[in-house]
């Protein structure tokens, strides 16, 4: 049976001479590695004391850096210690129109206001014709 630490725990371990990590909810003791890691020491020192998997897993580690990781490996992690990510709320923006009710009355009214003037035109015309005649 694997031991379980807390995050507190991890996070005491976090200096060139005592390293450790956590990547998918295990604990990594990586102090005998921080010389050959590939991406250099301060990539893994900058990881202690928190969750690193994104960490890990962006870098898109091949499987013989998996497979190497089970050496290291000293056990889990209480998932309670670990501060639980916040979910991503969209800002408030102003509300959409989606049928466009304002649009469709100024198309109406532009294609009808015209249409009146024209129609007051050709009746002031027709009107002022019949009196001169």
């Amino acid at each position: 049976m694997s031991k379980v630490f807390t995050l507190e725990d991890v996070a005491k371990h976090n200096s060139k001479e005592d390293c450790w990590l956590i990547i998918g909810g295990k604990v990594y003791d990586v102090t005998k590695f921080l010389e050959d890691h590939p991406g250099g020491d301060d990539v893994l020192l900058s990881s202690t004391g928190k969750d690193a998997t994104d960490d890990f897993e962006d870098v898109g580690h091949s499987n013989t850096a998996r497979a190497m990781m089970d050496e290291y490996l000293v056990g889990e992690i209480d998932a309670s210690t670990i501060p639980s990510r916040t979910k991503y709320v969209p800002p408030k923006q102003p509300h959409y129109n989606q049928d466009k009710t304002h649009e469709f009355v100024i198309k109406i009214l532009q294609f009808l206001v015209p249409l009146a003037i024209l129609g007051l035109a050709v009746a002031v015309r027709m009107y002022t014709k019949s009196e001169s005649a």
